[in-house]
């Protein structure tokens, strides 16, 4: 169990990226939900002892196995594993190669220990035929896998990947998320996304971040159920749309058949033609960021 308790983060030029950030997060996959900006890449380099916090606790087991991370950042880096968002590689060395680099770093120091190693993370990543290759000839999911070889060396107990799927096509998408779901069996995996199909696919557990503050938190079934009987849907002309977000909680627009299709919460039936629909991760997504937006502009 990774238990954050009010954690807060003010950067230099005033920007409060984390206001009291609270989070109980289990063994297996985690999402963490929201838009650019939400505060989730300041949370992720917080957890990976790259930055300070202000204030708060992070603690990561317990009984005697309980690690202080915010204060004994040596032992969380011994069982920690990242894939930033930004992950750079060398283009001329050979996968295989680069992985044998990043094992002694890790402390394998051990050559036979780190060639097993090695090999079983390559082939676990789907990269054994592929390890003699420049780093620099792969495509952005098989980079990504290389990632995920890199973080998983010295078996974290923590891993923590950052917007792991942007850019992907689908299929090396699908590809880098079974990976993600074998792995999230045995250890707390936290994805970090502003992709709500990664986190409905894969995650047992959820939250929604905006403004450096967590605004829902459960499983996505949990999160869903909260909208069940409340969403319509209508599909209107272009022209009217102007109209219609102003008359109604209008959740998202999409265009179906060239045409827009309304997603509109209302807690009794709309009329005018509205049809009930059932509530997917984006409905909520979308309705929670507009509520908090609503709640602010208030406030202000």
């Amino acid at each position: 169990m990774l238990s954050i308790r009010n954690l807060s983060k003010t950067y230099a030029n005033g920007v409060q990226a984390l206001c009291g950030v609270s989070l109980e997060i289990p063994r297996g996959m985690f999402g963490l939900l929201g838009p650019n900006g939400a505060g989730k890449s300041t949370l992720m380099r917080t957890l990976a002892t790259l930055q300070e916090a202000d204030d708060g606790e992070i603690t990561l087991g317990e009984g005697s196995d309980r690690i202080d991370v915010l204060r004994q950042k040596e032992e969380v880096q011994k069982i920690l594993g990242y894939l930033p968002q930004e992950f750079g590689v060398y283009p001329r060395i050979s996968a295989e190669t680069l992985l044998d680099h990043f094992a002694v770093l890790k402390g394998i120091g051990n050559s036979r220990e780190r060639k097993e190693v090695v090999q079983a993370l390559l082939h676990q990543t789907n990269l054994w035929e592929v390890r003699k290759r420049r780093l620099g000839t792969f495509s952005g999911g098989m980079r990504q896998r290389f990632g995920i070889a890199q973080a998983l060396l010295g078996n974290p107990r923590l891993l923590i990947v950052d917007e792991p799927t942007a850019g992907l096509d689908p299929q090396e998408r699908n590809r880098f998320l079974n990976l993600l779901s074998e792995i999230g069996e045995n250890v707390v995996v936290i994805l970090s996304t502003h992709i709500v199909e990664d986190v409905s696919d894969l995650c047992t557990r959820m939250a929604i971040l905006a403004e450096g503050q967590v605004l829902a938190t459960g499983s996505p079934q949990e999160v869903i159920a909260g909208l069940h009987g409340t969403l319509w849907e209508k599909a209107i002309d272009k022209h009217e749309l102007a109209d219609y977000q102003g008359r109604y909680e209008v959740i998202s627009s999409r265009l179906f058949a060239g045409r827009p299709l309304l997603h509109v919460w209302s807690a009794t039936p709309p009329g005018n033609g509205f049809a009930p629909v059932a509530p997917d991760l984006e409905d909520v997504y979308f309705h929670t960021l507009r509520r908090a937006g609503s709640a602010a502009a208030q406030a202000a």
